[in-house]
C-alpha cells in the first residue's frame, strides 16, 4: 500500500515507490525508493528523529550517478508508527527493536532489487547498521557518518543512567523525556547559532522548514529508557569485532553529540577501511558547508562504485 510523501519540501525526484512496511511486531514503517530496480542500491539508514524527506538533496545526487536509493523511516520516527503517547519523544525499550525495522527493510528492498547493495548510515543509523552486519545483514560496503558508537557524555552521567532508569521503570515512568532535555531538541525552533548539526546555515533553515512545513514530521527529545537502551547497545557492539566488508567513515572534529574516540578506536582496528576527519565539521556531514559534504558523499560514491 502507498504512503505519503512530501515532496513539497525533500527536493528531490518523485520516488518511484512509497510503502508501508510491517515490522514482525506489527510495527508500521515507511520507507520510499527511487530508481528501477536494475542498478546498484545505497540503502539509507537515517540517524535519530530523521525521515525520508531528509535525505532528497543525497537521493538526488546518488541517483544522478546511476544508483538506486532507498530511505526508512524508524520506528518512532517519521512517519513510522509512534511509540508513545508524547509524539515528540523518541521511545524505544530496546535497541533490538530496530532490528526488527531493518530487517523488515531488508525485506522489502529483496522483493524488488537484486543489485549488489551499500549501506549509507548515519549516526543512530550507524548504531543499527553496525549491529546488523555483525548479526548476517548482507552489503558490498557500508559508508558511515558520525557514527554513533559512543555519546559524548560525562562517565558519571552514563554510570548513573542505568540505575535512575531503572528506578523510574519501577514507578511505570521510564518513558519519560531524558532528564536535563532542553529546546536543542526542538531543531524547528532552535537557533542556527547555538546549533551542534552543522555550520551551514542555508542547510540548517531548510532542515528547519521541512519540519516547520510539515509538524507530524516532529521528533524531540528521546525518552530515559532509549538513552539506557542506547548504551547498553553501544557497550555490547563495542565489544564485538568489525565486519569484513569494506568501509569509510566520516567524522567532523567539531562533533559534540557522539564520542570521537569511540570512531577512532573501532576505525583503526577495522580491516579494509578509512577514515577521514573534517576539521572543525560538526555531527551531520550530509548538511555541512559544500567543501565537507562534497568531499564526504564523493568518497561514498567512489567506494559504492569500486564494490559494484
Amino acid at each position: 500500500m502507498s504512503a505519503p510523501f512530501h515532496a513539497d519540501v525533500a527536493d528531490a525526484p518523485p520516488p518511484l515507490r512509497v510503502a508501508w512496511l510491517t515490522a514482525s511486531d506489527g510495527v508500521r514503517l515507511r520507507a520510499a525508493f527511487w530508481g528501477n530496480g536494475a542498478q546498484p542500491l545505497v540503502a539509507i539508514c537515517p540517524g535519530r528523529t530523521e525521515m525520508v524527506e531528509k535525505y532528497g538533496p543525497t537521493v538526488t545526487d546518488l541517483t544522478a550517478q546511476g544508483f538506486d536509493v532507498a530511505v526508512i523511516d524508524w520506528r518512532g520516527q517519521g512517519l513510522s508508527d509512534r511509540l508513545s503517547d508524547a509524539r515528540l519523544r523518541g521511545d524505544v525499550p530496546d535497541f533490538a527493536d530496530y532490528q526488527k525495522d531493518l530487517w523488515a527493510y531488508w525485506g522489502w528492498l529483496d522483493s524488488f532489487s537484486k543489485q549488489p547493495r551499500h549501506i549509507l548510515a548515519h549516526s543512530m543509523g550507524g548504531c543499527i547498521a553496525l549491529r546488523g552486519l555483525t548479526g548476517g545483514l548482507t552489503a558490498q560496503s557500508v559508508a558511515f557518518s558520525a557514527p554513533m558508537w559512543g555519546l559524548n557524555l560525562p562517565a558519571a552521567t552514563m554510570a548513573a543512567v542505568a540505575p535512575l532508569t531503572a528506578l523510574l521503570r519501577l514507578a511505570g515512568q521510564d518513558s519519560c523525556e531524558v532528564l536535563g532535555a532542553g529546546e536543542e531538541f526542538e531543531l524547528w525552533n532552535f537557533p542556527f547559532e547555538r546549533n551542534e548539526l552543522t555550520r551551514d546555515p542555508a542547510r540548517y533553515a531548510w532542515a528547519q522548514n521541512q519540519l516547520r512545513t510539515h509538524p507530524e514530521l516532529r521528533l524531540g527529545a528521546p525518552s530515559m529508557r532509549w538513552l539506557a537502551a542506547a548504551l547498553r547497545e553501544m557497550a555490547a557492539l563495542d565489544a564485538l569485532p568489525s565486519p569484513g566488508l569494506p568501509a569509510i567513515c566520516g567524522l567532523g572534529t567539531g562533533d559534540k553529540i557522539i564520542s570521537q574516540k569511540a570512531i577512532r578506536d573501532r576505525m583503526a582496528q577495522w580491516h579494509n577501511a578509512k577514515l577521514t576527519e573534517y576539521d572543525s565539521a560538526l555531527h551531520e556531514l550530509l548538511m555541512e558547508r559544500p567543501v565537507v559534504r562534497d568531499d564526504f558523499l564523493a568518497q561514498c560514491i567512489a567506494l559504492f562504485l569500486s564494490r559494484g
